[in-house]
């Protein structure tokens, strides 16, 4: 089972006539919301500050960029930037899982994973951090409430983490659960994994993409299939991944040998994983639904 790259990739590069989105354009969120496609998108230009810009598309493949980030950094724990944007609508509510990134040498203090909330996918207000103190990131959200709370995963390294809310503003720890890690005998995700986008809710389970990388930090894509009413389960998690760098602009870019995604949708019959290229431009890969939803059960 492998992912199909789309004959149009890349389908963002960065934008050399902007200071903002000069250099890199990579690791984008996309959702469907009224009949388009939304993406919000890391960029770095001449300063190299990551932030995070807005493209609409009717199609999902040709895009409109807004002129202007629709959020840049704020405060000493942002410094350098806010990165790896994922967007998940719950309730008619838009939630970005974000992470701050500081610039300080100690990993405990270099990243924050943050949320923000916003009612029209351009204006986002901070909620505030998922926790603080630690090397954490990779977070998003379950497009779902389960038992009235919010349902987030992320990475604290090199594991991938299950978390519960009532508010967003809130993250006990007796609410954190460590439901997958490395695979040490197992080659493409034997160091590190993190969640790439929101899971997908089928009749089996929520399909969860994610990526890993091993001992020369060659990053690939995954899936695993969580149980519906208790996703700190791992029903299956097939040892084959579905995406790896392959064409050029994958192999070389600012960080090489990369595919690194944010986003996985369905659309129709299909599902559409979004992502960057070595740091340095956007693709497209797809898939059947139904073949994926049998790997991740079966593979």
């Amino acid at each position: 089972m492998k992912l199909e790259r789309h004959s149009y990739n890349p389908i963002l590069l960065p934008n050399p006539q902007s200071v903002w989105e000069s250099y890199n354009v990579f690791n984008p969120s996309v959702i469907t919301h009224q009949g388009l496609f939304h993406m919000h998108y890391r960029a770095q230009g001449l300063d190299w500050i990551s932030r995070i810009g807005y493209a609409v598309s009717e199609d999902g493949v040709n895009w409109n960029r807004l002129r202007d980030p629709v959020l840049e950094p704020e405060g000493d724990h942002e410094a350098r930037g806010v990165e790896d944007p994922r967007v998940t609508e719950i309730d008619g509510v838009f939630y970005m899982g974000y992470t701050a990134f500081s610039g300080k040498e100690s990993k405990d203090n270099r990243v924050t994973p943050m949320f923000a909330r916003s009612v029209n996918l351009i204006t986002w207000d901070r909620i505030g951090p998922l926790v603080e103190g630690e090397d954490n990131k990779d977070h998003f959200l379950l497009p779902k409430k389960l038992n009235g709370r919010f349902i987030a995963f992320h990475r604290r390294f090199p594991n991938i983490w299950y978390a519960e809310s009532v508010d967003m503003e809130n993250w006990p720890e007796e609410g954190m659960t460590l439901i997958m890690s490395p695979r040490p005998d197992n080659g493409w995700d034997s160091v590190s994994i993190g969640g790439n986008g929101s899971p997908i809710e089928t009749e089996f389970g929520w399909l969860m993409f994610y990526h890993g990388y091993e001992e020369s930090r060659t990053y690939r894509l995954g899936v695993a299939m969580l149980e519906l009413e208790d996703p700190t389960v791992v029903i299956n998690r097939p040892r084959e991944w579905i995406l790896e760098p392959r064409e050029r602009w994958e192999v070389h870019g600012h960080v090489p040998n990369v595919v690194f995604s944010c986003a996985n949708i369905r659309v129709g019959d299909q599902v559409w994983v979004y992502y960057g290229g070595a740091d340095r431009a956007i693709g497209l890969a797809t898939c059947d639904f139904d073949e994926i939803v049998e790997f991740a059960r079966f593979g």
